[in-house]
């Protein structure tokens, strides 16, 4: 599974509970770089922004907040979360919980951690698990010894 899918994934899951919660859901069009929902709650629109995590250490889920790629800057962060970018981040990971966390209460702006007390009160109900995916690592290659000696 590529990040992308992975992303995809974790959408959907926000989309499946936000609507199990009675709220309307609407995607933006085109590239946002802040939300990636917009959910009617409480009769308010509020900014959803969607992450997933595959690595775990410890019964704890390293969750990223930030951006990153590219030659933007030195550490290779492009952004780094922000309360007023959104309203609520929701979270999920690779064992299939989740977390809808109101942005005011996210005190990290690279990485949080989930899993333990700090974020407990805003645990949801557990969706899919997804497997975790290797994003830096490939299948090793085969050379063509290997090749043909299973040829024969």
């Amino acid at each position: 599974m590529n990040p992308r899918q992975q992303g995809d994934l974790g959408e959907q899951s926000a989309v499946e509970w936000l609507w199990s919660q009675g709220y309307c859901v609407f995607v933006p069009f085109g590239h946002s770089p802040d939300i990636d929902l917009i959910a009617l709650i409480d009769g308010r629109p509020a900014a959803v922004q969607v992450k997933t995590s595959g690595f775990a250490v410890n019964d704890r889920w390293s969750v990223v907040v930030c951006t990153r790629g590219g030659n933007q800057s030195w550490n290779k962060i492009v952004k780094r979360f922000a309360q007023h970018r959104c309203d609520y981040l929701f979270v999920l990971v690779a064992d299939g919980r989740r977390w809808f966390i109101p942005s005011d209460a996210v005190e990290g702006t690279t990485a949080i951690v989930l899993g333990g007390p700090k974020y407990a009160e805003y645990e949801v109900e557990p969706g899919r698990p997804f497997e975790p995916s290797s994003l830096h690592s490939a299948p090793p290659r085969r050379g063509t010894e290997a090749v043909k000696r299973d040829a024969l």
